[in-house]
């Protein structure tokens, strides 16, 4: 079947009314530590965490030796294991009879494509995490359950800054009927942008950010270092007589266009090389629920950076 592709003096009508799923998940996360790629064996780089540990103490003057411990450095493996893309042909006719403007008509579709589909594999990620904490939302007050996810975040050490809530669609419905809510204000921005028109106010310290990608009855509390994402643009290939690398909402992607001779058409291939992991850290949790460091680097490694958040699906008895 041809593309349909609409007339030049509809462009800008058609573009007011287009709605675009907002990019806003890789803003909330950990995606600024892989600039030095390539090399890496089975296309994985190991994140060094810095160690966390414990002070000791002594009575003073009571003589007592001072116990040496070791620092134990936590690693975390991120591959990149998806190649995210948005191939598409356009044939003579089309380009000569339909395309007023190849960037907005045939260019910005396939980024944008590309670009959500970074979200979903990041969503994705975050939904199949193992937490060490998970919690239930009762869709009626969803107070407490937000209550119980800072209290776990806090008790594992989180640090309060850079903190984010990502809510599916279904609990962002609860929290706008919610009188708990503080309704988020924009004012003061020096623009306005998807992450601030994604925010839908504060409950329990969080921010709220919300996200189609989600499932609609999942949440997850959690710090900016929570999750590690790493992109990268493949490079142009040198048998392609035109590539370049695309930035659109703060990511990096590469488009390379061709001539199909067989079919004559032109073909536009847009992608970029990603993957996502949890970042864990070596302890323990105490009868509290309090995270304690490893002193001895023995103990397995566990997700206390983010919390996960679930009401039961709409329907559900």
């Amino acid at each position: 079947m041809a593309n349909e592709f609409i007339l030049p003096e509809k462009v800008v009508f058609a573009a007011l009314g287009l709605l675009e799923r907002e990019i806003t998940l890789p803003a909330l996360v950990w995606s600024d530590a892989f600039a030095g790629w390539q090399g890496n064996r089975n296309d994985t780089i190991t994140l060094r965490i810095p160690a966390y540990t414990t002070a000791r103490t002594r009575t003073l003057r009571g003589g007592a030796a001072i116990v040496v411990d070791d620092l134990d450095e936590t690693s975390v493996d991120v591959t990149l294991n998806t190649d995210i893309y948005k191939a598409v042909g356009v044939t003579d006719a089309e380009m000569t009879l339909d395309i007023a403007d190849f960037g907005m008509q045939i260019l910005e579709p396939a980024t944008h494509a590309v670009a959500r589909g970074l979200e979903d594999v990041l969503a994705a990620a975050m939904e199949s995490a193992t937490y060490e904490t998970d919690v239930t939302v009762n869709p009626s007050d969803p107070y407490p359950a937000f209550v119980e996810a800072r209290k776990a975040l806090s008790k594992a050490n989180v640090p309060m800054g850079q903190r984010f809530m990502a809510v599916g669609t279904n609990i962002e419905a609860n929290l706008l009927t919610s009188d708990r809510l503080s309704k988020y204000d924009g004012a003061g921005q020096i623009a306005e942008t998807a992450l601030a028109e994604a925010t839908i106010g504060r409950m329990a310290g969080f921010t709220i950010v919300t996200h189609a990608a989600l499932d609609p009855d999942v949440a997850i509390a959690g710090h900016k270092t929570a999750f590690a994402l790493p992109m990268r643009a493949p490079l142009v290939p040198n048998g392609v007589p035109w590539g370049a690398s695309q930035s659109w909402a703060g990511l990096s992607m590469r488009a390379i266009r061709d001539y199909d001779f067989a079919n004559t058409r032109d073909r536009l291939l847009v992608n970029m090389f990603a993957g996502c992991s949890p970042v864990t850290d070596r302890g323990t949790l105490d009868a509290h629920g309090r995270f304690v460091p490893s002193v001895t680097g023995d103990d397995d490694p566990i997700f206390v950076r983010a919390v996960k958040l679930t009401q039961p699906p709409e329907g559900a008895s």
